[in-house]
């Protein structure tokens, strides 16, 4: 399919960046966060990290021309997207409007799971916060030492204004601390983030982690996942 010229979008480009990798790591052995099942008990989740305001995202209007956009077929206003975002410091991706609604369906009841990202010979784990049409990501660590008052490491908005004429959902993450997330790491979250909210087996987790805590293990993620566990 040939590309759109991106003079669609509003902003000059960047350098390219190297793609995500999300596959399976090698086998050192790492430890899983300790009695993980308690603290989620323990700990509120009653609203976002300071910082970071869901109600006030950054309109569509001022990343791309929707005027322009709505003359687009769903394949060219996707591939626009996704070439306005490569290599800018942020992630572009999209969705249909069905699994859009699966997910906004599925987080109303469950906001809240913990997704391991493997950084080399280890991994650190991410607690992952949902509130549609927004996602957010901080480290465990630092969300059970500072609880809300956790800074986000990253934020990912959803934008619906296509849903239902070109049955597209735009989805937009930024990085908020380079110096705690690549923009690899970043997409690789975003897609574990989908798979564990869309695949009917992994959401099985997701509920666990929230409706059941006591019954939650770490170590069940790290196996679905293929990462070495104790």
């Amino acid at each position: 399919m040939r590309r759109l010229p991106l003079r669609l979008l509003r902003s000059a480009g960047a350098l390219p960046r190297r793609p995500a990798t999300c596959g399976a790591p090698p086998s050192p052995n790492p430890a899983a966060p300790a009695e993980l099942s308690r603290w989620a008990l323990r700990r509120g989740f009653s609203r976002f990290a300071s910082g970071f305001t869901p109600l006030q995202p950054k309109p569509l209007g001022s990343i791309v021309d929707v005027e322009r956009a709505k003359g687009l077929s769903p394949e060219h206003l996707v591939a626009a997207w996704d070439d306005y975002h490569l290599g800018r410091g942020h992630i572009g991706a999209s969705m249909s409007a069905k699994l859009y609604h699966l997910l906004e369906q599925r987080s109303a009841t469950c906001r809240h799971f913990v997704i391991p990202l493997w950084r080399g010979s280890g991994y650190t784990t991410m607690f992952m916060q949902v509130q549609m049409p927004h996602m957010i990501f901080t480290g465990l660590e630092d969300y059970k030492a500072r609880g809300t008052q956790a800074s986000p490491y990253y934020t990912i908005t959803y934008y619906t204004e296509f849903a239902e004429s070109k049955d597209t959902v735009l989805v937009r993450g930024d990085v908020v601390f380079t110096s705690k997330l690549t923009d690899s790491e970043a997409k690789c979250l975003l897609e574990m983030a989908h798979s564990f909210y869309l695949n009917d087996v992994r959401y099985g987790l997701v509920e666990r982690f929230n409706k059941e805590p006591h019954e939650f293990e770490f170590k069940d993620v790290l196996q679905l996942l293929e990462m070495p566990t104790m």
